[in-house]
């Protein structure tokens, strides 16, 4: 790809527009429509979705969602926006922030880039460790606006980036800056979770994120006693990769580990699973099992070790 036509599609997997019930339903009902996300087959999900979830989960989700929702507004809408922007400055090519769901779309993103009119587009979905769930979620979207273009871009989608040098190395200088303020404690690497089936059906979901925290533990020079690794976000009662974070963290005081620093490093911004489930909910869990300190490491978000990465991934995938 030429620098001098290339524009870079930045997707996310989206929020709702505020912490309401009403937005929280129009998010949870585009999000668990997705064929990628729930695959079970449409007349038995439907009444389960539009009879069951659709009628309680977003007064529930609302609440959590106005724990975390700043003046800025969304989190992960917030941190992308500026990491979307930061990195336009830095690559010096249009870049355009889309979201799988809600907004902005990436069909509008798309429609940005088209009017500057670049001729190839390189999509980065914002997951580093690969998923139908996630990865292909964002490329059936782009697909679907594709359609309905007359002339198509040459298009490039990243894949991945779970073991790129330049992202071990920003995680592990963030969790090293924690640990260098801290102290030095347990770590758990915390990953968003996906049904075992999938995994068993052929996502290499679960094998990226094991390679992401071995080379994060080796660039730390961890022993294996010193990390572990866990799958937050479970939903509904089918089996899902394990071990589970909330159960690890009840259980760590139990085994004599009462300090403890969690990472996600399956999240490039903050959001609800990250600062409501693991720093709020994570830490209540650790701390009434008996837990002494508890510490969570941001994301990434929009600092400049962030953009820099990108930047020097995006760089090898345009040159």
């Amino acid at each position: 790809m030429s620098p001098n036509s290339v524009g870079v599609l930045l997707c996310n997997i989206g929020t709702p527009d505020s912490p309401t019930p009403a937005a929280v339903k129009r998010y949870l009902n585009e999000f668990l429509s997705d064929r990628r996300v729930v695959e079970i087959p449409r007349f038995i999900w439907w009444p389960i979705l539009h009879g069951v979830i659709l009628q309680s989960r977003p007064k529930k989700s609302a609440k959590l969602y106005q724990k975390i929702w700043t003046e800025h507004g969304s989190p992960l809408l917030y941190y992308s926006r500026r990491l979307a922007d930061s990195l336009e400055k830095a690559i010096n090519i249009p870049v355009a922030l889309g979201m799988h769901y809600g907004q902005p779309s990436i069909k509008n993103a798309l429609a940005e880039l088209q009017q500057k009119q670049v001729t190839k587009i390189l999509i980065f979905p914002l997951y580093p460790q690969y998923s139908a769930t996630t990865t292909a979620a964002a490329f059936d979207r782009v697909a679907d606006t594709l359609k309905t273009w007359r002339n198509i871009p040459e298009i490039r989608m990243m894949h991945d980036y779970a073991d790129d040098e330049y992202y071990i190395k920003a995680v592990s200088q963030s969790i090293q800056a924690a640990r260098q303020q801290q102290g030095r404690k347990h770590l758990l690497f915390s990953f968003h979770g996906i049904p075992k089936r999938f995994v068993d059906a052929g996502d290499p979901y679960h094998e990226r994120c094991q390679t992401t925290a071995q080379l994060i533990a080796a660039e730390l020079n961890l022993k294996p006693e010193e990390f572990f690794i866990s799958f937050q976000s479970r939903l509904g009662r089918a089996e899902w990769l394990q071990p589970y974070t909330d159960k690890t963290l009840k259980k760590f005081p139990e085994q004599s580990m009462t300090e403890v620093h969690v990472v996600c490093p399956g999240f490039a911004v903050d959001c609800l699973e990250t600062l409501e489930e693991i720093a709020i909910q994570g830490r209540k869990q650790f701390l009434e099992k008996g837990g002494k300190t508890f510490h969570y490491i941001s994301a990434l978000n929009d600092s400049p070790a962030h953009v820099e990465t990108l930047a020097k991934i995006i760089k090898k995938q345009i040159i």
